[in-house]
């Protein structure tokens, strides 16, 4: 008999995961400003002076630029992120807040509080390209990973608003909470959340069916909410602290305690954190999803909000 040797065969090598985020960009509405945070020093860098009470924001696919609103101003704020600069100012409806960008197009979407609709601006031409009438007093604001459907959090019709990106015409409402103020869709497009400030709980949707599947209690008025490693994170400005929750049976894990008034989060690329915006401590503070402890708590300017997407 003959054996032959087995050839050495090289060791797979794992896919790499998303990258860290590098930086937050922070609006604080209070303070007029936007800080700039280095997330791997846990410390702020720069605060830009922007007026207008800045609140939403958003950041392009690439992250070379962010996007604000400013409510106060009626402006659409549009910032160089690399070179730290405010590059334009586009006027926007009557009371800007929620804000997202499409993944592919270039096209900022907009809700307005005041006007009751979603304006799609060209931050390129510096101009507003389209506008949809939504529900009342829409917030928060989110777009498919895909870019064909973008969802409004109608805070004062308890529903969200479905919206073709395409057309930009709405093809439907679904109903959710009382008072749904941020809305987060996840990576496949599949499930949407709401925080919903008056029922104290979180509607989950089906986005195919078109209809909330589950209802998550929480604590004293939600704001927003953060997907990472299978899990759900919504801050509860009255009660100071970030609700955990699992996404497969919605049961609450943990209630983690974190600065005051906790209101703008999102979940770092890589999964291994959360960063929430304290409107009151004026920090933003770092969760660590495995151990669901505060691992950095870093200073940032006067009443942060950063309701939005804000890491890059």
């Amino acid at each position: 008999m003959i054996v032959l040797a087995a050839a050495a065969l090289p060791s797979p090598v794992p896919a790499a995961g998303p990258k860290a985020a590098r930086e937050a960009f922070v609006t604080n509405q209070a303070g007029d400003s936007l800080s700039i945070v280095d997330l791997g020093a846990t410390a702020p860098v720069l605060e830009i002076t922007i007026g207008g009470k800045p609140a939403g924001i958003a950041m392009a696919p690439e992250g070379r630029h962010a996007y604000l609103t400013a409510p106060d101003g009626r402006e659409l704020i549009v910032i160089d992120a690399d070179a730290r600069r405010i590059t334009s100012r586009i006027a926007v409806g009557e009371g800007p807040l929620g804000v997202a960008a499409h993944p592919t197009d270039g096209r900022v979407f907009v809700a307005d509080w005041y006007a009751h609709t979603l304006f799609a601006v060209d931050t390129a031409a510096g101009k507003v390209i389209g506008s949809v009438p939504v529900g009342r007093s829409p917030s928060g604001v989110a777009v498919t990973g895909d870019g064909t459907r973008i969802l409004t959090a109608d805070r004062d019709s308890n529903q969200v608003s479905v919206i073709d990106a395409a057309t930009f015409t709405r093809i439907g409402t679904i109903g959710v909470g009382e008072r749904p103020f941020g809305v987060t869709v996840d990576r496949e497009g599949h499930r949407a959340y709401t925080a919903n400030v008056a029922s104290n709980d979180v509607s989950v949707i089906d986005l195919g069916a078109g209809k909330v599947v589950g209802t998550i209690k929480v604590g004293r008025r939600p704001y927003a909410v953060a997907l990472a490693g299978g899990r759900g994170f919504v801050t509860n400005q009255y009660a100071g602290t970030v609700s955990v929750f699992d996404l497969e049976s919605l049961a609450i894990i943990e209630t983690v305690d974190v600065g005051g008034y906790p209101e703008g989060i999102e979940a770092d690329p890589s999964g291994g954190a959360v960063y929430v915006a304290c409107w009151e401590a004026n920090t933003l503070e770092r969760i660590d999803t495995g151990t669901l402890e505060v691992t950095a708590r870093i200073p940032v300017g006067d009443g942060p909000r950063a309701f939005g997407r804000f890491l890059r």
